[in-house]
């Protein structure tokens, strides 16, 4: 089983049981960027270091799936779901639909600790709470 890990999945890592993550893990590129914009994001020392560390971590352990055309033809897809269920694609992050659109894109299931943030795309993408 292979899936797409969602920046907040790869954020509580270490916090995860990993039989409830798929056996083959895949990462957007739109979440190393999140990853990457962390360690810029805060003020504190300790924190931007270990926002670093994982940022590097990650950066060794994954080749992220781009953000494509068939990425954007499936962002499209995203933000129709989100609106047809009456939420406004401001309303949802951004980011999240970019992540969204890339597992749909590679055909892959999305691990996410947020739920939330991927409501209305049951028709598009399996989301798998962790």
């Amino acid at each position: 089983m292979r899936g797409v890990l969602d920046t907040s999945v790869l954020i509580d890592l270490d916090e995860i049981d990993p039989s409830d993550l798929p056996t083959e893990v895949a990462v957007s590129a739109i979440t190393m960027a999140e990853l990457a914009a962390g360690p810029h994001a805060t003020n504190d020392a300790d924190e931007r270091a270990r926002r670093q560390d994982r940022l590097q971590r990650a950066e060794a352990a994954f080749d992220p799936l781009p953000f494509d055309g068939e990425a954007a033809r499936a962002y499209g897809r995203v933000v129709a779901s989100v609106v047809a269920a009456g939420r406004t694609a401001r309303g949802a992050r951004p980011v999240d639909l970019f992540i969204a659109a890339t597992a749909i894109s590679a055909g892959l299931r999305l691990y996410t600790r947020n739920g939330d943030d991927f409501q209305a795309l049951d028709d598009l993408v399996q989301v798998v709470v962790v």
